[in-house]
């Protein structure tokens, strides 16, 4: 995030061309729509009657959001060629590959943070990380490409096609489909990067062809993805940060509401816990130093939190057409409403303290997905345990909802760490399994909440929660917001 450092800095907008009274315009917009949201719901939602929601594994209940006294929705997409499902989930992550193991990890508040042992890590003051342990491809990829590539491909492969097989897209029944309306966009904050430091010490040693140029630029994994399955539609990746999955997820729903595409595969893969990353953020006083209690290092939201920890993993959707779903008999599993992006224009790691950037960017993801403030009773939060990072988010939150005394809020990164490019697609995860299970997972190591903190950050235990609209929120480095909306699926 904007923000994952704790450094101090100048907060005053410097750049040349977007200072001063254009950055007040800029909030200006950005709050005028807000209030133009609110004006709305208070026109025009008297005695409207409560509305019908529904999951995959649930039945219809009777839910008015927020407890508000009058609740207007905007409308939202009806066309079935442009309303978004999602139809398939995968992961590679520190509790495995599994969705429901993951989900329920989260759900018993499981730490998977630990002491690295992947390399030497004794010559760093951080040695604490969501390191992946066990992983094996194996039926994913053959053993010749699982010994070249990096493993942020290895993660990426074997999380897409974890999704495509939840989706009922095995390769099988892919060679019956028109593959020039199937994509992939699963981009990367860092991509290759090991594969990137290796080539480096060859180049160092004069050991030119142990270079493995191809492996390290950002797009391979969504190319790699394209040549196992023969997805032939929209291909390439979004390197935006921390804010990489959501961005993704963006752009791909974008392609299919164009009709460029029925089915999109999209989210974010890293494999960053290696020397340089470690050595990298800890040079920018970004990451915490709890090497005595690696599983409570992580503490979004808490007074006593000195940063994040790096962690890997990679997070998948497959995200269709509702009319191409339903032709095919698709599972539906939940329903993406919209999503948005911003820029702080501002600092390339700390976040603006006003949360300007981040309020814009949640709006606009209301407006996209025709969703007004009042209707959503969910965050998972970006809340990545920094100082500076943590409050902007929430002081952000406050500013587009007025009333936040239903909405819940809490912290995958607490137990799992920051996967960077990854963040975004487990974090999608984690908000479309709250909304089909009705479970909201705790934030851990909620010991001491700074005042300023005043929504339910579900603290320490599960809670039982009704999603009636969800927002997942991811920030990256150089201001870089994105906020995606999800919900119950309702035919």
């Amino acid at each position: 995030m904007a923000g994952i450092a704790g450094s101090s800095s100048n907060l005053m907008l410097k750049s040349k061309g977007l200072g001063g009274n254009d950055a007040n315009l800029f909030c200006y917009d950005a709050l005028r729509s807000l209030k133009n949201h609110h004006q709305m719901a208070s026109s025009k939602a008297k005695n409207r009657p409560y509305r019908n929601i529904c999951s995959s594994d649930q039945n219809k209940k009777q839910v008015r959001a927020m407890a508000a006294p009058t609740v207007f929705a905007p409308t939202r997409e009806k066309d079935p060629k442009k309303r978004i499902v999602i139809t398939g989930m995968g992961l590679v992550s520190v509790f495995g590959n599994d969705v429901d193991t993951f989900y329920n990890k989260l759900l018993e508040g499981e730490s998977g943070i630990s002491l690295i042992d992947k390399f030497d890590a004794s010559i760093f003051p951080v040695r604490i990380a969501g390191q992946i342990r066990d992983f094996s491809s194996e039926g994913y990829i053959n053993k010749k490409s699982d010994q070249s590539i990096d493993d942020c491909w290895r993660y990426c492969l074997v999380s897409a096609m974890k999704a495509l097989e939840d989706a009922n897209l095995g390769l099988e029944v892919l060679k019956n489909m028109d593959r020039s309306k199937i994509g992939v966009i699963v981009g990367s904050g860092s991509g290759g990067i090991k594969t990137l430091c290796d080539a480096v010490g060859a180049c160092l040693r004069q050991e030119y062809k142990k270079i493995i140029s191809p492996y390290y630029q950002t797009n391979v994994g969504s190319a790699l993805l394209a040549i196992e399955t023969g997805l032939m539609g929209p291909n390439y990746s979004i390197s935006t940060a921390c804010s990489t999955a959501n961005y993704c997820f963006i752009a791909a729903a974008n392609h299919i509401r164009k009709g460029e595409a029925k089915i999109m595969v999209a989210g974010g893969t890293e494999a960053g816990v290696i020397p340089s990353g470690i050595g990298g953020f800890t040079a920018c006083r970004a990451l915490s130093n709890r090497n005595d209690e690696p599983q409570k290092a992580s503490r979004p939201w808490d007074i006593d939190r000195n940063g994040f920890v790096l962690s890997e993993g990679s997070g998948v959707l497959v995200m269709e057409s509702l009319e191409h779903a339903t032709k095919r008999g698709a599972k539906i599993i939940a329903e993406y409403l919209g999503g948005a992006i911003t820029c702080d224009a501002h600092h390339l790691t700390d976040p603006r303290s006003d949360g300007l950037g981040v309020t814009a960017c949640i709006t606009k993801s209301l407006e996209n997905a025709g969703v007004s403030p009042e209707e959503v009773n969910y965050v998972n939060a970006h809340a990545t345990s920094t100082l500076m990072g943590d409050l902007a988010e929430v002081n952000a939150i406050k500013n587009v909802f007025k009333n936040t005394s239903e909405i819940k809020m809490n912290a995958t990164k607490s137990m799992i760490g920051h996967a960077l490019g990854a963040a975004g697609g487990l974090e999608a995860i984690a908000t479309i399994k709250a909304i089909t299970t009705g479970w909201l997972h705790p934030t851990i190591n909620q010991y001491n909440v700074e005042p300023e903190v005043t929504i339910d950050t579900i603290p320490n235990q599960k809670k039982k929660h009704d999603v009636n609209v969800a927002l997942s929120n991811s920030f990256g480095f150089g201001g870089q917001n994105a906020v995606v909306v999800f919900a119950p699926f309702t035919p």
